[in-house]
């Protein structure tokens, strides 16, 4: 059995779904400590000159845990990320399929960034017919606080018998200590697909909206005839 886990990130990148679909379960770490200016509040979409950010404006006390960050409710942020989607997307083929859901979700009245983020990976998930079972770790108990710790207790509260990393695990991980509790370490390769984005040249590792915008719901994985040929 295999079981990944990420920090529920703002309207994550295609390869955050690759991961969830190549695991058994998926643990979303909203217990985790709160990173300013990472992607934990903000993500990119594709603008007419490259790429923008949509940033989730928040109130957060350093060091904070990352389910105790509230967003900014005095801030316009809901109005202003729909309207830019709309702008940005404005004659993207499968807007009026994606473009509905997310406006309800950025409607509805969540106040913490963890929630509004799972939320909105649930929906890009669904969307991209990622059907993998999905546990917040502020719901389980007996969990230590150390990277490998951590990781390694949810692999054995799951039963599971290989850990999925990111490409970026080799650098921080101690592969020793998972080898001694018997868990095998799978690192992903993730590259994702070309596609037009209705722009001259090609934007990469945008958030996973642009990839459904262009080219629909459906599974990341299409016929390379699906899969239009960047400009």
């Amino acid at each position: 059995m295999i079981l990944a886990a990420h920090q529920p990130q703002y309207l994550p990148w295609l390869g955050y779904f690759d991961k969830m679909a190549r695991a058994d379960r998926f643990v979303l770490l909203d217990t985790v400590q709160y990173k300013k200016n990472e992607w934990q509040n903000r993500n990119r979409i594709r603008a007419t000159a490259g790429w923008q950010w949509l940033t989730v404006p928040v109130h957060a006390r350093f060091p904070a845990r990352f389910d105790e960050v509230e967003a900014d409710a005095t801030a316009a942020w809901r109005r202003k990320h729909a309207a830019t989607l709309r702008q940005a997307y404005a004659r993207a083929p499968h807007r009026d399929a994606i473009l509905p859901p997310l406006e309800r979700l950025l409607q509805r009245p969540l106040r913490r960034l963890a929630e509004i983020n799972i939320e909105a990976i649930r929906l890009l998930a669904d969307l991209l017919e990622v059907r993998t079972e999905t546990i917040l770790a502020s719901t389980l108990s007996g969990i230590p606080e150390g990277p490998d710790e951590r990781l390694i207790a949810l692999c054995r509260r799951f039963g599971a018998d290989s850990y999925l990393a990111g490409t970026g695990g080799r650098d921080y991980m101690d592969l020793e200590a998972w080898r001694r509790a018997g868990i095998e370490v799978i690192f992903q390769d993730f590259h994702g697909p070309v596609y037009d984005q209705g722009r001259p040249g090609f934007e990469a590792n945008l958030s996973a909206v642009d990839f459904l915008m262009h080219c629909g719901p459906g599974p990341i994985a299409r016929p390379a005839a699906e899969l239009r040929a960047a400009a």
